[in-house]
């Protein structure tokens, strides 16, 4: 259908299911084995290792769970590293002929576990690869009983395959809970500018147009791999390293607002001009209010800026610290222009954290910060965007403020409806429900 008409935005282009997936280890009880979701879980009465929502979804995940049970049961009470267990689960399916298996992302053209780039060449000369996969052999070889297991070279290509074709199966909150393969979703390029956004329905991957596209053509069409709110070296280093490409996209070619984007605020706490922190010198002055730029305000904020780095470093991929978080804002004041994306990134931070400990107060301060932001930096029709909307809309509701709700959530419906369309499980089931009880609070309120 789509090859005889302008994809529109909002458009879905393909759903799949993966190739192979695994649940992150760290939310091994917390969420079913087979569909991600969180519910109260039964254990596997083999393996005691894996959990499921009920009898059902036993049966559903059984089909991959009966080559791995007897070997997770042998390694417990230990807890194999994720990157082991998709491996184990890689080499299980290739050794049953999943090898061949075929998926078809149209109605001509299909990929292979075969066809997936595995970077080999480049793998083998990245030391932190070299002694990972090293390191991963180790495991699999005591995990398999030495049985079965391939050459190291073998190995190497199964995990550069692993490791080039992945992605992070994400919760309807955008929270990464599992890592998955995906053979027809592979065969999209990236771009920090994308015009395909991917979601997820329990482990199936959605894929669906972002703005309109003239034709299917699926070399014009992309998706981020990275989180785009970062500095174009940033990005580039991180995709360098991570799928061995530099990136040339239209993002990465054009200038940047990097004045923004690493901004200074004005030492005049009346001016909300943004100082280039790039180039300021002491003794220079604000453009807009002529203040002058001290040396000491200088060292204060980049000793801040140095703080912040670490901090983010250390939160990257664990439940980040509130009161760490609320430190770094209470330094940035003064110091950061509101758009320096490590302010807002603190900020965001802040904003689920406080939602986690149901502080939402808090939360809604924090997060009418960030609209601005997020607008500036993913664009009006990217799913973090509309998530936030959506959050907003559900803590103003919570909080009476139901007016604002209901403008949050329009602009979450305008969102959502493109990245996640208006079958997905969340427009269903959290966004419509929300709409409905604040659209109808409102019209009880101007009625009298």
């Amino acid at each position: 259908m789509l090859k005889t008409r302008d994809i529109a935005p909002g458009d879905l282009l393909f759903k799949e299911k993966p190739f192979v997936y695994v649940l992150s280890s760290r939310f091994r009880t917390e969420r079913c084995d087979n569909c991600l979701k969180k519910n109260d879980l039964l254990k596997c009465s083999g393996c005691h290792y894996t959990f499921y929502c009920n009898k059902s979804c036993q049966k559903d995940g059984w089909a991959i769970h009966k080559l791995e049970c007897k070997y997770l049961k042998s390694i417990g009470p230990r807890i194999l590293p994720d990157a082991a267990r998709m491996l184990a689960r890689i080499l299980k399916i290739l050794e049953k002929g999943g090898g061949t298996r075929k998926t078809y992302y149209d109605q001509d053209h299909c990929r292979t576990f075969k066809d997936l780039m595995s970077h080999y060449d480049r793998i083998k000369e990245d030391q932190l690869r070299v002694e990972h996969v090293t390191c991963l052999y180790g495991v699999l070889f005591e995990y398999f009983n030495g049985e079965n297991v391939p050459s190291s070279a073998e190995l190497m290509e199964i995990y550069g395959k692993m490791c080039i074709n992945s992605f992070n199966i994400c919760s309807q909150e955008l929270q990464s809970v599992g890592t998955g393969i995906y053979l027809g979703a592979s065969i999209l390029d990236h771009s920090c500018k994308p015009n395909v956004v991917a979601t997820f329905e329990s482990t199936e991957i959605v894929l669906r147009a972002l703005e309109k596209i003239p034709v299917l053509d699926w070399s014009k069409m992309f998706i981020s791999y990275i989180d785009v709110m970062a500095l174009k070296k940033e990005r580039q280093s991180e995709l360098e390293s991570a799928y061995y490409f530099l990136c040339q996209c239209p993002s990465c070619v054009e200038p940047e607002p990097i004045v923004e984007m690493m901004g200074m605020a004005c030492p005049n706490k009346q001016c909300k001009n943004c100082i280039d922190s790039t180039c300021i010198k002491p003794g220079q002055k604000c453009s807009k209010c002529k203040t002058e730029i001290k040396e000491e305000f200088i060292r204060e904020f980049n000793d801040i800026m140095d703080m912040t780095n670490m901090h983010l470093d250390n939160m990257k991929g664990s439940t980040s610290y509130l009161d760490v978080c609320k430190v770094c804002l209470k330094n940035h004041e003064g110091l950061l222009y509101k758009y320096n994306i490590r302010h807002v990134k603190i900020l965001d931070l802040a904003f689920d954290s406080c939602i986690d400990f149901g502080k939402f107060d808090d939360a809604t301060q924090y997060g009418l910060k960030l609209v601005n932001s997020f607008h500036k930096y993913y664009g009006k029709k990217h799913p973090l965007t509309g998530l936030l909307h959506l959050k907003l809309g559900k803590l103003l509701m919570y909080q009476d403020r139901v007016k604002e709700a209901v403008k949050h959530l329009q602009e979450a419906k305008s969102i959502l409806q493109v990245t996640h369309g208006i079958t997905s499980s969340l427009f269903r089931e959290q966004f419509i429900p929300l709409y409905k009880e604040a659209l109808d609070t409102y019209e009880r309120i101007i009625s009298g």
